[in-house]
């Protein structure tokens, strides 16, 4: 600061001598950076760890982006204190969450986009089970067709009946509704 008070040459001089000392010990921490994070890169890709050296890949192409950390109060300041930013977000959401005083809270009807199947006929039921392949591996019930084809017809109709009614039961289940 003394250069500001007093400009002489010898002044500048120092300030400029200063400034170069500077950079230069900047310039030469980044390269011991730069050289230790690409010597981890090489262990990486050394060890198989994958995930770890794209990362830092990834790192090394978005560059250094400095994070900043400031939030608005109540009166509308910035804050930028670790403490006081936990202390509003605390606040806030202890506001947005903790609601006091509401009382009539209604249930709303769900509407979805699915339309309303109607249970299959006996008739539809036998000659689904007719088109069923022999040989397949069975589908998400674990049921090969084969068992399905040599069992009783009778019994494969209301199996499957049961197994619709079942399915659309959680399903109304799942999207809050009762079926009736």
């Amino acid at each position: 600061m003394l250069w500001i008070h007093a400009p002489s040459q010898s002044n500048v001089d120092n300030l400029n001598y200063v400034r170069h000392d500077a950079s230069r010990h900047f310039r030469n921490k980044k390269k011991a950076y730069l050289k230790a994070k690409i010597e981890e890169l090489e262990t990486n890709s050394k060890i198989k760890n994958i995930r770890d050296l794209y990362r830092g890949i990834n790192d090394f192409m978005k560059g250094y982006k400095p994070r900043t950390n400031i939030v608005k109060d109540d009166e509308g300041d910035l804050v930028a204190d670790s403490h006081s930013i936990l202390a509003r977000w605390r606040n806030h959401f202890s506001q947005i969450l903790n609601i006091h005083g509401v009382n009539n809270v209604r249930q709303t009807e769900i509407h979805t986009a699915e339309p309303l199947v109607p249970e299959p006929s006996t008739s539809e039921v036998e000659l689904a089970i007719e088109k069923l392949k022999s040989h397949k591996s069975p589908g998400i019930d674990q049921i090969p067709a084969e068992f399905i084809k040599a069992g009783i017809r009778q019994f494969a109709v209301r199996f499957i009946n049961v197994l619709f009614l079942f399915g659309t039961r959680r399903n109304c289940l799942r999207n809050g509704r009762r079926r009736s």
